[in-house]
């Protein structure tokens, strides 16, 4: 009895959010985004990281890999901790207090409407036939060289980040969120940002950041694949081609050199009948990619806006999925 009542009140302590403030940080999400003039928890991330990578590299200056592993270690657990300390003062203060709290960082978490405006501005000057435009939009959400994409290029670079970032940005903190409220998905937060801050495979980062990467790998493994079988889901909601997204996600996900990004680009590719992925520059740099999916037909700009509905109604389903793990999780709790 004393074993289960310790694990009971371990995995209480973590569980902060009630499905009410998941879906109430969910919607906030879709009305707001992210206003520019607010405050994020991801620049205090990003602060810890590149103050955390100065100190660790001055320790231990010809032992690259510890000092990387170290700083994930120090920013994962600052971040968990400091989140589940604020959410546990929340709580002493009153129910409504907690309530708020936790949605506010629900909503910090996630991030479609973020992607949605940006994969928008995209949209809205590819169907201009603005090519330069275009290239100036997409290079805000792709890390790859924009500078002579062609306009299809362009459109096909929005659709793969729409597709990839419905697993990071949605997916992956709703599961986590579900498994363990705000802490578990702050942790996540951190997880990614440092990933996308340090995991490069360049001269400088190839060793400091490997366990930044593993790590990212290890924590999307599950909400990526869940994330393509949601876009399979999706599309047929949606009356695209659900057969399709099966198809090439079965054929294709293993294709890509990421464990993870392959299972909803494939799916995403399927669903709108296209081919995605190919060759790209990053920093001058030609990165070697498969293809996935079928050229069934050159991509236009209205499969932006196909990608982003599908991310959208996948997200919905996410979120559905992510309320019922919580209650049930609670109701195993209250078990125990």
């Amino acid at each position: 009895m004393e074993q289960a009542e310790a694990v009971r009140a371990f995995f209480a302590s973590l569980h902060y959010a009630d499905a009410a403030a998941l879906a109430a940080g969910f919607l906030l999400d879709r009305l707001l985004g992210d206003p520019p003039r607010l405050p994020h928890p991801v620049q205090a991330i990003g602060w810890a990281v590149k103050t955390g990578e100065a100190l660790f590299r001055r320790l231990f200056p010809k032992q690259e890999r510890l000092a990387g592993t170290l700083l994930v270690i120090a920013v994962c657990a600052g971040t968990f901790f400091l989140t589940a300390g604020l959410c546990n003062l929340a709580r002493t203060l009153s129910r409504l207090a907690s309530f708020l709290f936790e949605s506010l960082l629900v909503w910090q978490i996630l991030s479609a409407r973020s992607l949605q405006r940006e994969a928008m501005g995209v949209y809205e000057q590819a169907a201009r036939g603005d090519a330069g435009a275009a290239r100036k939009a997409v290079s805000r959400i792709v890390g790859r060289d924009t500078a002579h994409l062609s306009l299809e290029e362009v459109i096909r670079a929005a659709v793969e980040t729409v597709a990839e970032n419905l697993a990071d940005g949605v997916a992956a903190p709703l599961f986590f969120l579900a498994l363990g409220g705000p802490p578990l998905g702050m942790l996540y937060k951190a997880v990614n940002t440092m990933d996308s801050m340090i995991g490069y495979k360049n001269e400088r980062y190839l060793l400091f950041g490997r366990s930044a990467a593993k790590l990212d790998d290890g924590a999307n493994w599950v909400p990526a694949r869940l994330s393509a079988l949601l876009i399979i889901a999706a599309a047929g909601l949606l009356d695209l081609d659900a057969k399709g997204a099966l198809r090439i996600y079965r054929r294709d996900r293993l294709k890509h050199e990421s464990p993870n990004s392959g299972c909803p680009e494939s799916a995403c590719a399927g669903a709108l009948g296209v081919s995605l992925g190919g060759d790209a520059f990053y920093a001058g740099v030609l990165c070697e990619k498969p293809r996935l999916g079928d050229p069934e037909r050159p991509l236009n700009p209205g499969d932006i806006i196909a990608a982003v509905r599908l991310m959208y109604c996948a997200s919905f389903l996410c979120l559905i999925i992510a309320v019922a793990v919580q209650e049930a999780l609670r109701g195993g709790l209250e078990g125990l």
